[in-house]
């Protein structure tokens, strides 16, 4: 099969599409997730402000593999793109109700958390009516142009079928990068998730092999965050009583739940963002991992309904042949025979071994951040680093690079070490997104508040040596704000 090479399209492309070849646009996205998505909406207003969001995909698509019918956000509607940062923006969710004549269905439903399929539609709704997106547009490399002070863009436009029909370039003075996450696949595992194949399906492609998994005598489910609780409930759901044939793994020592307290939920704050910035980088790496129930636990009501379907089955006597075991690891998988997966499992607290055998296996073991070295590795000699070789950012969500950059990067959802636990969570999307629109403006055309949470995160500091200092408000921080 011969491939006709990829014609050029014009170096330089406007919001509408026109050719601007001398002048840099001031924002290019990379990437139109939730979260670039919210920036290009906060930045529709801002008629000043030239932008063009790019992505690979033909169309917006959010976490499809994961629509499973009932399952919702686990942050309320008001975490929407846009409500927190201006509650009047016509692209609100509340705002996309009214579109739809839904307005007053939402509001008998009495519903403060979206269905995921819902939350997907309002988002396609944004992507298919907001100008400045170009879908189906791989960006292949970005470059620092010091005569034109801009940053090179080189993109190919892809037709339908995936395949590169154009290239161009276009030049930006400012970038952020919102390339998201990728699933990530344990190292005892990847053979056989490469495999052709093999049975063995990560979590984000579940409801694409959903009827296929269906048919396994012996299902394996391993990772113990929602992902996992949802999948294990669906399946379980599904499955005729006495022959579940459903094993669910997990390394956490427990299917615990998520801390949702309200509280506790004030981690989710600007104010916690700001305190965990400002601490020494090795205490915010021994953070992260500590905090993992405020964000890759299992909601309340999940696991109560895994408790009541479980329950349901002991009605006649008996068992569910459904079993779930935490605080084991996968050591080593293999195959064994033709059609079965064999797992080799440690258990941490009892410092056993045993082996259990599948059908097939479904692993919700999460995403990791997505690395933006390739993209960005003609930039690489400019990007100030930590002592773990990972990019420094700033408060304003900004890389530190070399002062002869004069243009800015700014990243979303790639700050979990400088920013913390709420780096991911939908409900500070549009928080972020005003703060890099100020930033990038120098302006503030998205006033935000100074305060955010009832919770004091740290101590004030102390005044210098024979001055004295004031007593702080409740709510203070550690480090000033100005």
């Amino acid at each position: 099969m011969t491939h006709t090479p990829p014609r050029e399209a014009p170096l330089t492309t406007d919001t509408t599409g026109t050719t601007a070849p001398d002048e840099p646009l001031d924002l290019v996205g990379i990437g139109i997730g939730p979260f670039n998505l919210s920036l290009a909406a906060l930045a529709h207003p801002l008629t000043h402000l030239r932008t063009a969001f790019y992505d690979q995909r033909p169309h917006f698509q959010w976490h499809h593999g994961l629509l499973i019918d009932g399952t919702t956000l686990q942050v309320p509607f008001l975490a929407d793109l846009v409500t927190l940062a201006d509650p009047a923006s016509p692209w609100s969710f509340l705002n996309y109700l009214k579109t739809r004549e839904r307005l007053f269905p939402f509001y008998f439903a009495e519903r403060f958390h979206l269905h995921r399929a819902e939350y997907d539609a309002y988002c396609r709704w944004v992507s298919e009516n907001l100008p400045a997106l170009h879908f189906g547009h791989q960006i292949d490399a970005v470059r620092w142009n010091p005569e034109r002070e801009a940053f090179e863009v080189d993109f190919a436009q892809l037709d339908p079928d995936g395949e590169a029909e154009a290239l161009g370039r276009t030049y930006a003075r400012n970038l952020v990068l919102g390339i998201g996450t990728t699933p990530h696949v344990p190292v005892p595992l990847r053979p056989l998730a490469d495999a052709p194949n093999v049975p063995v399906i990560h979590s984000a492609d579940y409801l694409d092999h959903r009827d296929r998994l269906l048919t396994a005598d012996r299902l394996t489910i391993i990772g113990a965050g929602q992902s996992g609780a949802e999948i294990f409930l669906d399946q379980l759901r599904a499955r005729p009583a006495g022959r579940e044939g459903l094993h669910w793994l997990a390394r956490t020592p427990a299917f615990a739940p998520m801390e949702y307290s309200k509280i506790g939920l004030e981690h989710f704050t600007p104010d916690y963002t700001r305190y965990f910035h400002s601490l020494p980088e090795r205490v915010r790496d021994a953070l992260v991992p500590s905090q993992w129930q405020l964000h890759k636990a299992i909601d309340h009501d999940t696991l109560a309904a895994i408790h009541d379907e479980l329950y349901r089955r002991t009605l006649d006597g008996g068992w569910p042949d459904a079993t779930l075991t935490p605080g084991v690891c996968v050591r080593t998988a293999g195959r064994v025979g033709a059609t079965k997966i064999e797992l080799h499992l440690d258990h941490t607290q009892q410092g056993t071994r045993t082996r259990l055998t599948a059908d097939a296996v479904i692993l919700a073991t999460g995403y990791r951040e997505r690395r933006m070295d390739t993209l960005l590795a003609a930039l690489d000699p400019y990007v100030r680093r930590d002592s773990a070789e990972r990019p420094r950012i700033d408060v304003n969500h900004r890389l530190v690079l070399d002062p002869s950059v004069t243009g800015q990067i700014y990243v979303q959802n790639a700050e979990t070490h400088t920013h913390g636990v709420g780096t991911p969570d939908l409900g500070l999307a549009a928080w972020r997104s005003a703060t890099i629109l100020n930033s990038l403006t120098d302006t503030t055309p998205y006033p935000l508040p100074t305060r955010t949470a009832f919770t004091t995160f740290g101590l004030p500091q102390a005044p210098p040596a024979g001055r004295t200092g004031t007593v702080p408000r409740q709510g203070s921080t550690l480090v000033p704000r100005g």
